[in-house]
C-alpha cells in the first residue's frame, strides 16, 4: 500500500503542475481546474489507504461536514460573492494547517527536533496569519468592516514589533522546543498579526490581499507536509505558495503598490496623500441619448467593474454587445487586472456569460485605442478608471495604471448614485465634459439600453 500511496502522490503532483500551467490562459483554464481537482482526488485516495490510518470514523465525519459546508457555499453563495467565498476558503485551509501543527506539537512537544520544530513553526505562523487575515478580508469585502484603510498612530511600530517578537519566539523554539508557553504565545501572536496586517489595507487593494493570503495558505500547507512527512503536501503547497506570491508581486506592479507595504500592513505608506478636489457637476444623460450614440458608433468599449458583478449584469452586457455587432459596431471589453474584488474577477464573470476571449483586451492593449473609441461604457468601475492615478501625484492611488477611458470621445458611466464608491475616493472622470452619468441598477440600465438600441 505504501508504494501505491507514493505512486498516487507522484501522479497527483504531475497533474497539479500541468493544471497550474493550463490555468495561465483563459482557453485552457477549465481544463487546468479539472486536472488539479483530479490530482487532489488521487492525493486523497492515496492518503486514505496508508497503513498508519487505524480508524476512519473521524475522517468520514470530517469529509461529510466539510463537503456539506463546501456544497452549501457553492449552491447558495452567488457568483458576485466569489471573492468572499475565496477568502473563507483560504481561512478554512489555513485553519486546518494550523490545527495539524498544534496537534503535532501537543503530541510530541519537547521531543521535536530542530527540523520538525522549524516546519511546525512556519506552519502555525503562516496558518494563523492567513486565518485571521482572510476573515478580515472577508469582513471588508462583505462590508461588515469599512473598506477604507483603518489607520492609527503608532501602527507601523506595532506591526513591526509584533512581527519581530513572533520571529524571536520562533527562533527560540527551534532551540528550546519544550517551552510550551512560548509556542502557544507564538500561535496567538500570529492570529493577532493577521488582523493588524489587513486592517490598514484599503478595499481598492483587496485583490492583492487575496492573492497574498492564497500564497500564505500554500506555504502553510507546504510546511505541514514537512511536519508530517507528506510529499504531496510539500509539492502542492509549494506550487500554491510561490505561484500566489508571484501573482501578488505582479498585482502590486499593476497597482503601483509596494509589496513591502502589503507584507507588513501598510508599513511606510504615505498617509498624507490627497485626492483631487472636484467642483464641477455630474452630467446626467438619458437612456435614449446613449442608445443613439452606441447604435451609430464605429467602436464601443465596455469597461466592467464590481458594479457589473453586483448587478449580475454580465449576460445583459453580452446581449447588448452582440446586438451592436449585428449593426456593424466593433465591440471590445477592456479588462483591468485588479477590477473587482479578486484577481481575474471580470474575466470569470464574462466567461460565465460566454463573451468570447478574443473580445477581451488587457490594459496595455486597449489604452492606445481609447482616443479613437466613440463610446466607452463604464459599468460600476471606479479606481481603475480614475484619471487621478495618472494626473495627481498626491492621490492615494497615484501611479496606479488605469484604463484611460477619459480619452474616449464619449464616456458613459453606469452607476447607482452619486456616492464615491467602495474605496471612498472622488473620481474626476465623473465631472469631465465628455462624461455622462446613467444612474440606476446596471442590469436594468443595460436592458433598457438594449431595447432602445433595437428601436434606434
Amino acid at each position: 500500500m505504501a508504494y501505491f500511496s507514493e505512486f498516487t502522490y507522484l501522479v497527483a503532483s504531475i497533474l497539479f503542475i500541468f493544471g497550474l500551467k493550463a490555468l495561465s490562459h483563459p482557453d485552457t483554464a477549465r481544463r487546468g481546474m479539472n486536472l488539479a481537482a483530479f490530482g487532489m482526488l488521487l492525493a486523497i485516495v492515496g492518503t486514505l489507504v496508508r497503513h498508519e490510518i487505524l480508524r476512519y470514523d473521524w475522517i468520514i465525519a470530517g469529509l461529510v461536514i466539510g463537503s456539506a459546508i463546501g456544497a452549501a457555499m457553492s449552491v447558495w453563495m452567488p457568483m458576485t460573492a466569489m471573492p468572499e467565498r475565496t477568502a473563507l476558503s483560504h481561512a478554512f485551509g489555513a485553519l486546518a494547517a494550523s490545527l495539524v501543527g498544534i496537534s503535532e506539537y501537543y503530541r510530541h512537544g519537547a521531543e521535536l527536533g530542530a527540523f520538525k520544530m522549524t516546519a511546525i513553526g512556519f506552519e502555525v505562523m503562516f496558518g494563523g496569519i492567513t486565518v485571521t487575515g482572510s476573515i478580515m478580508a472577508f469582513a471588508k469585502l462583505a462590508e461588515l468592516v469599512r473598506g477604507s484603510p483603518i489607520t492609527y498612530k503608532g501602527q507601523n511600530i506595532l506591526n513591526v514589533s509584533l512581527f519581530v517578537l513572533t520571529a524571536v519566539i520562533f527562533a527560540t523554539l527551534v532551540f528550546l522546543p519544550g517551552t510550551g508557553f512560548l509556542f502557544y504565545t507564538m500561535v496567538g501572536l500570529s492570529f493577532l498579526f493577521g488582523i493588524f496586517l489587513v486592517l490598514p489595507i484599503g478595499a481598492a487593494d483587496m485583490p492583492v490581499v487575496m492573492s497574498l493570503m492564497n500564497s500564505y495558505a500554500g506555504l502553510a500547507s507546504a510546511a505541514t507536509g514537512f511536519a508530517i512527512s507528506n510529499n504531496v503536501l510539500i509539492i502542492a503547497g509549494t506550487l500554491d505558495g510561490f505561484s500566489g506570491f508571484i501573482l501578488s508581486i505582479l498585482m502590486c506592479k499593476a497597482m503601483n503598490r509596494s509589496i513591502n507595504n502589503v507584507l507588513f500592513g501598510a508599513f511606510g505608506s504615505q498617509v498624507t496623500a490627497t485626492a483631487t478636489q472636484t467642483d464641477g457637476v455630474m452630467r446626467e444623460v438619458s437612456t435614449e441619448d446613449v442608445a443613439v450614440q452606441m447604435a451609430y458608433a464605429r467602436q464601443v468599449v465596455f469597461v466592467p467593474g464590481y458594479g457589473m458583478a453586483t448587478a449580475q449584469a454580465q449576460h445583459v452586457v453580452r446581449e447588448l454587445g452582440e446586438l451592436l455587432e449585428a449593426r456593424g459596431v466593433t465591440v471590445k471589453y477592456a479588462i483591468h487586472p485588479v477590477a473587482g474584488r479578486m484577481p481575474g474577477h471580470m474575466n470569470v464573470l464574462l466567461a460565465e456569460a460566454n463573451v468570447p476571449y478574443s473580445s477581451l483586451y488587457e490594459l496595455e492593449q486597449i489604452n492606445p485605442e481609447f482616443p479613437t473609441t466613440d463610446v466607452a461604457i463604464v459599468i460600476g468601475a471606479n479606481d481603475v478608471v480614475n484619471p487621478d492615478a495618472r494626473d495627481n501625484p498626491h492621490s492615494p492611488i497615484a501611479g496606479m495604471p488605469i484604463l484611460e477611458v477619459d480619452r474616449a470621445r464619449s464616456v458613459v458611466v453606469l452607476k447607482r448614485g452619486r456616492g464615491k464608491g467602495f474605496s471612498g475616493l472622488e473620481n474626476p472622470l465623473f465631472f469631465k465634459p465628455n462624461t455622462g452619468m446613467l444612474y440606476g441598477d446596471a442590469k436594468s440600465s443595460l436592458a433598457s439600453l438594449t431595447h432602445a438600441v433595437q428601436q434606434a
